[in-house]
């Protein structure tokens, strides 16, 4: 009886916490659909802005978004995603190796702004790339990093050694077996860590104030070393920066709509491809 008691209240807490974070979530979702969801529309979409950014669309600026989170992820999957398999599967097992996979989770906590700074000093000034897509995605790049790296481990750790064994016997090369057997059945988990930096990745301001965004730019990028408006980037200056305080409020939250729609979406179709991945080698 008395067990049984202590697990009610266990599974009581719980669902509580759910509750919780649940009405938490739906409250930023409503807050910000109820004041945005009135400027969207077509020409919202597809124009560019004009008059003080008071009137026209954000195309350039969804662009620009979508241009620095796709190349931020080319650049740190597969570097993270080698960094995981080479200390999953072919590093000795070592202090030094358990100091830098610690390191690698110390990094996941450090603020944007270390990094945007880094990027900086690194791309911008030493690497002279400038202010531009090419220094923006590098930086958001290794902030994904330690991201990918700390889920694409655990990924790779929870595939059972029997199933490596088991192609090894069979004749299979050591990378014969990670390519075709081990990476296939961590993908579900790897696709997890990608979910998680592109939502961190189109939502940070401070490493793109420093390395890409502009406050405002006229038609779209020409190359990777253009300036580029970018969501983040565009909401802030709008609230703080804008003659037009009021005309661009609302213009604003249509932005952060437009933007947690965007992150939704792109989140919805790694989800898609995870869940269809874990139905294949599930």
């Amino acid at each position: 009886m008395k067990k049984e008691f202590s697990q009610n209240i266990g599974f009581f807490g719980l669902f509580f916490c759910m509750v919780i974070t649940l009405l938490a979530l739906g409250s930023i979702i409503y807050f910000i659909a109820a004041r945005g969801f009135g400027v969207l529309n077509w020409d919202f979409l597809t124009k560019v802005p004009y008059s003080a950014m008071t009137k026209g669309g954000i195309a350039p600026v969804i662009t620009g978004t979508f241009y620095i989170t796709l190349g931020a992820i080319i650049f740190a999957l597969p570097l993270g995603l080698a960094c995981a398999i080479y200390l999953c599967e072919y590093s000795p097992k070592s202090i030094v190796v358990n100091i830098i996979r610690i390191s690698i989770n110390n990094l996941a906590g450090v603020p944007s702004v270390v990094f945007g700074l880094f990027g900086l000093a690194v791309f911008v000034k030493f690497l002279g790339f400038g202010v531009s897509i090419l220094s923006g995605s590098l930086t958001l790049g290794i902030l994904a990093l330690p991201i990918i790296i700390s889920s694409a481990q655990e990924a790779l750790l929870a595939v059972p050694h029997s199933i490596r064994e088991a192609s090894l016997s069979l004749g299979a090369t050591k990378w014969g077996t990670i390519k075709n057997v081990v990476l296939p059945s961590a993908l579900p988990g790897i696709l997890t860590g990608v979910i998680l930096s592109i939502g961190r990745v189109a939502g940070e301001t401070a490493p793109i104030l420093f390395t890409a965004a502009a406050f405002y730019t006229r038609g779209y990028p020409k190359s990777v070393f253009s300036e580029v408006m970018v969501l983040p980037y565009h909401i802030y200056a709008l609230m703080t920066e804008g003659a037009h305080p009021d005309e661009q409020r609302a213009i604003a939250y249509g932005c952060s709509l437009v933007l947690l729609l965007l992150v939704l979406f792109i989140s919805g179709v790694a989800i898609f491809l995870r869940q269809r991945k874990r139905g294949l080698y599930g």
